[in-house]
């Protein structure tokens, strides 16, 4: 081949790819910024996410018959939990009130305020984010106490929530998209693989949080009063949320597949600490669709672990970082500058401690 044939095939590679990265850090762009801009798109957020999600994969020229089944099947299990945990929550709903008053006539406010925030933090991992967030909800509704300090025990709760549903792929969309990124070579993720990576990061963090819980029952002398449920639930609202939730796990696995050319040209050269700061902007997005546009099998796994964390972590701090946060914020009225004075110190706080000691046990 000529000289000059070699530089028009390399001219055209560079053409080719200055398309794609331009085009995906313009899908990029508008996945992050948009749903924060437009009312409209946020509240259809899985309908917009999934048309980024097959534009990202055109420009990428990633098209398979093998991503089409992945993208079909890899919602299905932590869809069937909402389903399954959603319709057992309606079922149940008439009693939490009693036992929670129960639970506080018996054992104080500062044992149950623990019990609600570890108790759901662990258990979301297994009846997912969704459900933790609704029977918190619920909880709080049956309290009845000043609303500054149901509110603080909310955001408490939400981040340990948050931290808690990532240890299962049935918890949140966040491991679900984690975990099939993840499942081939070289880490071959299973089930309980994010368990193994962040149990030990998790769970005392969870129980750190329920301490923290303890603290608020010293705030009973506030007034504005209490709050309370927008709505109860319906089986229409069951089914929906359960459709919800599969065409956003479907968007996210489009969304990873396409932004792969990104991620592998610039961001696995970032290093894990700065990724982890990087990641604050998960206070203000969407901390699932993040972990599709970020993580990747060629990332070493202390990187994955840095990106994660700082993922889940800043993902408490303002209500549109992650599912339970949205979700008890619409059900109860709490206004995003009471979240924000509450969940901003707290996760920033959070974030400098489970900073510095990544960085003593690296």
């Amino acid at each position: 081949m000529s000289r000059k044939a070699v530089k028009n095939c390399l001219d055209n590679d560079m053409n080719e790819n200055l398309f794609i990265i331009g085009g995906l850090s313009a899908v990029m762009g508008m996945v992050l910024l948009l749903p924060f801009l437009s009312k409209k798109i946020e509240e259809e957020l899985e309908a917009f996410l999934f048309i980024m999600g097959i534009i990202s994969v055109s420009i990428s020229r990633l098209w398979s018959w093998h991503l089409v089944e992945e993208a079909l099947l890899e919602p299905i299990k932590i869809t069937l939990a909402v389903l399954i945990a959603g319709l057992l929550f309606r079922l149940i709903r008439p009693k939490i009130g009693k036992w929670v008053q129960s639970a506080i006539s018996r054992f104080g406010y500062g044992t149950v305020f623990f019990i609600v925030v570890v108790g759901l933090g662990l258990l979301s991992s297994v009846v997912t984010a969704i459900i933790a967030a609704l029977i918190l909800a619920e909880v709080v509704t049956a309290i009845k106490l000043p609303k500054s300090t149901e509110t603080r025990l909310v955001i408490i709760a939400c981040f340990a929530i948050g931290l808690g549903a990532v240890l299962t792929p049935l918890g949140e969309p966040l491991a679900t998209i984690a975990i099939s990124k993840l499942k081939g070579e070289p880490y071959h993720a299973d089930f309980f693989f994010l368990f193994r990576l962040l149990g030990k990061w998790v769970i005392p963090g969870v129980l750190a949080l329920g301490v923290c819980a303890v603290l608020c029952r010293k705030s009973a002398a506030g007034n504005g009063g209490t709050l309370s449920e927008d709505k109860p639930e319906t089986y229409r609202t069951v089914i929906i949320r359960t459709v919800k939730v599969y065409l956003f796990v479907l968007a996210l696995v489009l969304l990873g597949t396409g932004f792969t050319p990104v991620v592998e040209q610039y961001l696995v050269h970032v290093s894990a600490r700065t990724l982890y700061w990087v990641n604050i902007v998960s206070a203000i997005l969407d901390n699932a669709t993040l972990t599709a546009a970020e993580i990747t099998p060629v990332m070493p796994l202390l990187t994955v672990k840095y990106v994660l964390l700082g993922l889940l972590i800043a993902g408490g701090m303002l209500i549109p970082g992650n599912i339970p946060n949205i979700i008890c914020a619409n059900k109860l009225s709490i206004k995003s500058r009471e979240w924000l004075v509450v969940g901003l110190p707290l996760g920033l706080i959070l974030m400098v401690l489970y900073f510095v000691i990544l960085i003593l046990t690296e």
